[in-house]
């Protein structure tokens, strides 16, 4: 679990970083009437964390709340939203990813020229606090699928994943030839439908334990002797993948339609192709 915990705040710090990086050098070459304007990019920024804190507040007193069947059913649900979230994450970065920076600097600059900084400081606090809403919820499916050692090693990995997110952002700034954004962008996108893949097969464990999907049928084959899920090893690369090593029917319908779902729509035609090509 460190590794995906740390892969997941690395991606997202990233991204925030990222949005905050675009809005501040914007205003960094406006004039010196922007600092202001600076003062609430970075307080929406902070807010924005605080937000995402009480997010993880939240879902950690709710864990804690409730009975252990309802238990079961709440760490379901977080399971199958963050799939969700993993996916339209995906795929809204790579149908906005060009024209993401034109529409930050045009709301911005919206704002400061109507004088409207309270506008500079929500843009921030929604950049940070989606940003950061969906690494807890990430997260705390992530835990769900499987137990941490401690509490510790997970701050420990959190902390490890945004130190990293810190020095990939301060390469890809300096325009390092050893990383560019599409480079970073592809290889995360791919590790991030794996793990979206293996939070999809765990609610469908958990959909399966609580008796609202069939089993359809017993296991259908046993690859224990390669690699066991109920081990460590194995057991971190089911988490990032979906791998079970005594699938039924059900789970391996379900990871099937979901690797046929998302190629169709990641190699789907673009609109006007046909049109191009003619």
């Amino acid at each position: 679990m460190f590794a995906s915990i740390a892969f997941v705040v690395w991606r997202e710090s990233v991204e925030a970083l990222l949005v905050i990086g675009i809005l501040d050098a914007w205003l960094v070459s406006r004039s010196i009437e922007t600092s202001r304007a600076r003062g609430f990019l970075w307080g929406g920024a902070a807010a924005g964390l605080g937000v995402a804190g009480i997010l993880a507040a939240l879902l950690l007193w709710l864990g804690e709340a409730v009975s252990d069947d309802t238990q079961t059913i709440y760490q379901t649900v977080i399971a199958l939203l963050a799939t969700a979230l993993i996916l339209q994450m995906v795929f809204w970065m790579r149908s906005q990813a060009r024209s993401m920076r034109s529409e930050l600097e045009g709301s911005l600059n919206t704002a400061v020229a109507a004088g409207n900084w309270w506008g500079v400081f929500l843009l921030a606090l929604i950049a940070v606090a989606r940003e950061g809403s969906e690494t807890v919820v990430f997260i705390y499916g992530i835990l769900s699928a499987g137990v941490m050692g401690s509490l510790f090693a997970g701050v420990l990995a959190g902390v490890t994943g945004f130190v990293l997110a810190a020095i990939t952002y301060a390469l890809l700034m300096t325009g390092s030839r050893a990383i560019s954004w599409r480079i970073f962008f592809r290889i995360s996108e791919i590790v991030l439908l794996f793990l979206a893949c293996g939070l999809l097969m765990t609610g469908i464990d958990g959909l399966i334990n609580l008796d609202i999907l069939p089993r359809l049928s017993r296991a259908l084959w046993n690859t224990n002797f390669l690699l066991s899920d109920g081990a460590t090893a194995g057991g971190f690369f089911a988490s990032m993948t979906g791998y079970r090593a005594r699938p039924n029917l059900m789970q391996l319908i379900v990871f099937c339609c979901y690797w046929i779902a998302v190629l169709a729509v990641i190699y789907r035609p673009r609109r006007g192709s046909f049109s191009a090509a003619s």
